[in-house]
């Protein structure tokens, strides 16, 4: 086994013996292998232990026993405690959920603390079957199973060709003594109903049931990166970039068949269910959809995708005598003529029609103006919409005002009524970065 280990580490993992290594240990075989594998092969290394407080004193003892593994070894031990079930409740997640994501959290600032430079896993060929039927019941894509990436990042899993039967012989050969996780089984929890009902059922189909799985897997993972070149290609075809926004031409994507995979890999990394973005693109303009961190909306031909803004406050002030501000839009205010302009972002108005403090806010149903070349007043909704100004523009657009009066749709148009004339005294200079 360590023969096999140390050509593995070889072959696929070289810069691991002249790194920093942490390696993630429970206390359990698999962990456990790990760390006195990585011993045997002489790699620098310190262990990484989480005790979640989940099992009561059996938490403890996991604890105990990998910091008398670390002494036996004589490497470094890192600890964290973690009250996992008030975090799950706090976050509102699965007591699951909530250690993964303390745990890699953990190991996060470790990593970034120069604690290691790389942290081992002990995942391994079981690990990859199981995820793969979890990930096969949950209709995911083809990513989903073509198996657990042996690199990610900084995290390297150098366990994932050998079996779980492998480690445990290995274990016993040995002689060495590992702490068994109670929960481990219980089949209330859907690997361990895999685990123990399904995965040794499939064992028995042939003796190497486990190494032409690997293969299937690889053929996979090999058929994803064909794919996701095609989708990387299409999508710089079809997905134009202004700024943080991406306006995708909704003609191009209805040619696409089939039309359900191309969408999900087209918007997978933007979190947007493919049944609301098919909606989407026969919808009304206007209408918008939004994941976790973006919104996508309907316009005209085109959907919009933007990251989601914060809730910005509802105005901002701007006393008289300030020469810059840079939020919530970056404004200089100049008493001299400001290179550039007048056009859209750079404006030059009568300072003495202005009454201060200004204010700046977001427009609001039934604001209206006096567009600049204009004796009457317009509505700012028709004004959007006779300046094409998609729904995203309008939302991200501010008004600069005077008392109650809007004074320049800011990077839009100036009001007519604060335009410089043959009487003007004073002229403010305002330019804006957009």
């Amino acid at each position: 086994m360590l023969r096999l280990f140390e050509e593995h580490i070889e072959k696929g993992f070289p810069y691991l013996k002249q790194a920093r290594l942490l390696v993630a240990v429970s206390g359990g075989i698999d962990s456990v292998v790990l760390a006195r594998l990585c011993h045997a092969a002489g790699l620098d290394m310190a262990l990484a232990h989480c005790n979640f407080h989940l099992r009561g004193e059996e938490s403890n003892e996991d604890e105990k026993f990998v910091r008398k593994l670390s002494e036996e070894l004589g490497t470094e031990i890192y600890v964290a405690h973690f009250e996992t079930g008030d975090y799950a409740r706090e976050k509102g997640t699965s007591i699951q959920i909530a250690a993964r994501e303390l745990r890699y959290n953990w190991f996060d600032r470790l990593l970034n603390e120069r604690k290691g430079a790389y942290l081992l896993t002990a995942h391994h060929a079981d690990d990859s079957l199981e995820t793969f039927l979890i990930n096969l019941s949950r209709g995911t894509g083809i990513e989903g199973l073509s198996g657990i990436p042996p690199v990610n990042g900084k995290i390297v899993r150098p366990l994932l060709p050998f079996s779980r039967e492998q480690l445990f012989g290995y274990l016993q050969e040995n002689h060495w003594s590992w702490q068994e996780d109670s929960s481990n089984t219980d089949t209330k929890y859907l690997r361990n109903k895999i685990r123990h009902n399904i995965v040794p059922g499939l064992k028995t189909l042939s003796s190497d049931f486990l190494q032409q799985f690997g293969r299937t897997q690889k053929h996979l993972a090999e058929c994803e990166t064909i794919l996701m070149k095609h989708v990387d290609e299409l999508r710089e075809h079809i997905m134009r970039k202004e700024g943080n926004r991406w306006i995708i031409s909704v003609e191009e994507l209805n040619r696409l068949h089939p039309q359900e995979s191309y969408l999900y890999y087209l918007f997978k990394d933007f979190s947007f269910p493919v049944d609301e973005v098919r909606k989407l693109l026969h919808a009304m303009s206007g209408k918008q959809i939004t994941s976790g961190k973006y919104v996508m909306l309907k316009d005209r031909g085109n959907l919009l995708i933007e990251p989601l803004k914060k809730e910005e406050d509802p105005f901002f002030i701007i006393d008289a005598g300030t020469e810059e501000i840079d939020s919530p839009v970056h404004l200089r205010f100049s008493e001299t003529e400001i290179p550039g302009g007048p056009d859209k972002n750079t404006v030059k108005i009568d300072k003495d029609k202005l009454n201060y403090p200004l204010k700046l806010r977001k427009w609001e149903k039934g604001d209206y103006f006096y567009p600049l070349g204009m004796t009457n007043r317009k509505k700012l909704s028709k004004f959007f919409k006779d300046e094409k100004v998609s729904v995203l523009d309008k939302q991200n657009t501010w008004l600069l005002c005077s008392d109650d009066d809007i004074v320049w749709v800011v990077g839009h148009r100036l009001d007519n009524r604060y335009k410089v004339s043959p009487e003007t005294v004073n002229t403010l200079y305002i330019s804006g970065i957009f």
